[in-house]
């Protein structure tokens, strides 16, 4: 059996795992990133960690290997750099050889993203699927691209930033400073946004009583409503549902994956998401279902998909 350590970095923790080739965590744990600190610090904590985790697993450092980081923003996978990245603060930073350097591993980097792709792909609800897309519904949209079970980063790694086609041209503000993003429509934030805009124009809608402060509005406020029959958060989901499956549709139509795999706190709404969005995307197919329908299914690794995809990740570029 061959092992491989998987490092999640986030702006606030750095996860990690010792994964086993065939996708199995034998440990984790996390450690707080500190950010503020200079990134030759947050590497040999990186490392730090690695070697604890892999003791706990009772596995030797030469059992080891490789390692592999998915870090948010933008990655030179090639040379393991950060080119940019807004979470940590950071431009040009050659994180995988400061670690390879602390490690004596090979140590390959990935957009974080891209590494929670790989990881469904692998081990989770993508498994038995050769192309699959990844899209997580958060704070943005972000996900990644997989064709015949590897990744799809397109030039200099830079590529599969799904968030940002733009779905309605001249619409709302992205923050990427474009109008009309896939973002800035079918995340849960702008679900939010949109749930509070349908409450100030509706007082007499069941949503107050569920949430009386607006700035209490999350994910769940208006499929909490919709359960209760308000004509408002019924509204409000079947335009968001409406938003999301023409972006599915888009990357439906152009890659025509084997699956669409969803993640994010949105999917916890389960069918009274999935059951709609199933069928408005699959209205949008192009040729329809019956030759080479998309099926979406929900991701299952949680919070594991981004350490065990970049331990798949190192798995793959070293050639183990």
């Amino acid at each position: 059996m061959k092992y491989f350590a998987g490092i999640d970095l986030g702006g606030t923790f750095i996860k990690c795992g010792i994964v086993d080739e065939a996708g199995n965590i034998l440990q984790k744990d996390q450690i707080p990133t500190g950010k503020e600190r200079p990134y030759g610090e947050i590497a040999a904590d990186m490392a730090a960690l690695v070697r604890s985790l892999a003791a706990r697993a009772g596995i030797g450092e030469k059992e080891l290997c490789a390692a592999g980081i998915g870090a948010p923003g933008t990655v030179n996978s090639a040379r393991g750099v950060i080119v940019y990245s807004n979470n940590i603060h950071w431009k040009n930073v050659p994180l995988g050889g400061a670690v390879r350097g602390a490690l004596g591993l090979p140590v390959f980097v990935t957009n974080d993203a891209n590494a929670a792709a790989l990881g469904e792909s692998f081990a989770g609800a993508a498994k038995d699927y050769e192309n699959s897309i990844f899209v997580t519904l958060g704070t943005g949209v972000g996900g990644g691209i997989i064709l015949g079970r590897k990744l799809f980063e397109g030039n200099r790694s830079a590529g599969a930033e799904i968030g940002h086609m733009v779905i309605r041209a001249g619409g709302e503000k992205c923050t990427c400073g474009r109008r009309g993003c896939f973002e800035a429509y079918a995340s849960a934030t702008a679900l939010i946004r949109q749930t509070k805009e349908a409450m100030k124009k509706d007082p007499a809608s069941a949503l107050w009583k569920l949430c009386p402060d607006p700035e209490q509005v999350n994910g769940k406020t208006p499929f909490d409503g919709l359960r209760l029959g308000d004509k408002t958060a019924e509204r409000v989901i079947r335009k968001y549902v409406g938003w999301l499956a023409e972006g599915l549709a888009n990357l439906a139509n152009v890659f025509r994956p084997d699956a669409i795999v969803l993640g994010g706190g949105v999917c916890a709404a389960g069918d009274a998401l999935l059951l709609p969005l199933r069928r408005k995307m699959n209205r949008m197919l192009y040729g329809g279902t019956t030759y080479a329908p998309v099926p979406i299914v929900i991701a299952s690794l949680g919070n594991d998909a981004g350490l065990v995809g970049a331990a798949h990740f190192a798995q793959q570029r070293s050639g183990n």
